[in-house]
């Protein structure tokens, strides 16, 4: 995983256990805002190697970046060997895929009023240009699928992923979640009064909004025991409000039961949830909501995007690399930025949510991801023991 965070699951590990925010004043000249973003300097010159020269930009910079790590290529190459290349395929969730490589060439038009020829790309300029991209990387030939579902995209890419298993399409599935800071983002969500001039506080009283960031992260999805595993998702849509959750959490809470009935678990069995928790006041009253009703009094709760920012569509994947850090290394994630919960949110709530990092085992995780348009998915994790 490479994010505002670090790259890698080690840095990942540190940056939780010291609550060592990857967020920065937003500098960029091409998107000025003034906001704090997860935005990762190292893509701003690291082009692609020569080779490749005809994929560049920013977001396939980052997915190559991010695929460099943890041995990642590696594994893949592995099942590659041992199943075909036509048996492994691909999964793919961003909200936003290479979108900011056509703005670039929006803001730059020839005299004729078209695209600059270097930017005239037919491989760069379609919202499915990152998997394929991906895919060719990894040398895949199996199915190959772009999920665009806004906030849930690469949590819903792993429902996708299990379903081709269990229905013997492949058998292994590289499950990704690619998102890069683009200016539909950005002003898209400044244009809605969602995005904060500071860091991020989600469920804090003194909220203000999301603080955005990019991030790559990949998994590599497989049947058997493993050390960490996919135990059950839950998928729904709200069909509400084209960008409001449903009042009661309605939506998130089918999703919830869906991912509780297919891992034959309950609310008390996770001992660690990663909340959506995105710093808006709607979408945090409406999760705190459903969480205290729902969850025991003794889960430990954690908001993470203080940590990474909202990573779009590849938050689901992001957190699920933090539910990896709480199964494998028994590091819960706090909440950074959090200074308290807001009263308004209810004692019981109050008491779920976890500020600070805490170490303890862990079995069960939980993460939400809670999606523009009520597309919702909630993913459980779990140690290969409790599978």
């Amino acid at each position: 995983m490479l994010g505002a965070a670090g790259a890698g699951q080690a840095a990942l590990r540190d940056a939780v256990a010291a609550q060592a925010s990857g967020l920065r004043p937003h500098r960029d000249a091409a998107l000025p805002l003034e906001c704090w973003t997860g935005r990762l300097d190292t893509l701003d010159d690291a082009a692609l190697p020569a080779a490749l020269a005809e994929w560049d930009c920013r977001a396939t910079r980052l997915a190559w970046q991010a695929l460099q790590l943890d041995g990642f290529i590696g594994a893949v190459q592995a099942a590659v060997a041992r199943h075909g290349a036509a048996r492994v395929g691909l999964v793919l969730g961003s909200a936003a895929s290479t979108i900011g490589a056509s703005e670039q060439a929006y803001r730059t038009l020839a005299p004729d009023g078209g695209f600059p020829a270097p930017l005239r790309s037919p491989r760069l300029n379609t919202p499915h240009a990152l998997a394929l991209f991906v895919q060719a990387q990894l040398g895949l030939e199996g199915p190959c699928l772009t999920v665009s579902t806004a906030c849930s995209s690469s949590a819903k890419a792993f429902a996708c992923a299990e379903r081709w298993l269990r229905l013997e399409l492949a058998d292994a599935v590289v499950v990704a979640g690619v998102d890069a800071l683009c200016g539909s983002l950005l002003y898209g969500f400044r244009a809605l009064g969602l995005v904060a001039s500071e860091p991020c506080r989600p469920f804090d009283a003194q909220r203000r909004g999301i603080s955005l960031g990019e991030a790559a992260g990949f998994a590599l999805l497989a049947r058997g025991p493993g050390a960490m595993q996919l135990l059950g998702y839950g998928e729904s849509n709200d069909a509400h409000h084209m960008s409001g959750p449903h009042p009661q959490g309605l939506g998130a809470e089918a999703a919830l039961d869906d991912a509780l009935a297919r891992a034959a678990l309950a609310p008390d069995d996770i001992d660690y949830l990663n909340l959506h928790g995105t710093a808006t006041p709607q979408n945090d009253e409406v999760e705190a909501a459903l969480v205290a009703r729902r969850y025991p009094a003794t889960v430990h709760a954690s908001a993470t995007k203080g940590l990474t920012g909202h990573t779009m569509g590849a938050a689901g994947l992001v957190e699920a690399a933090l539910c990896w850090t709480a199964l494998a290394h028994g590091l819960r994630s706090g909440s950074a930025f959090t200074a308290a919960p807001d009263p308004a949110l209810g004692e019981r709530f109050a008491a779920q949510l976890r500020l600070a990092p805490a170490e303890a085992p862990t079995q069960v995780a939980a993460s939400h991801s809670f999606g523009f348009g009520g597309s919702n998915a909630v993913l459980l994790f779990g140690r290969g023991e409790a599978a």
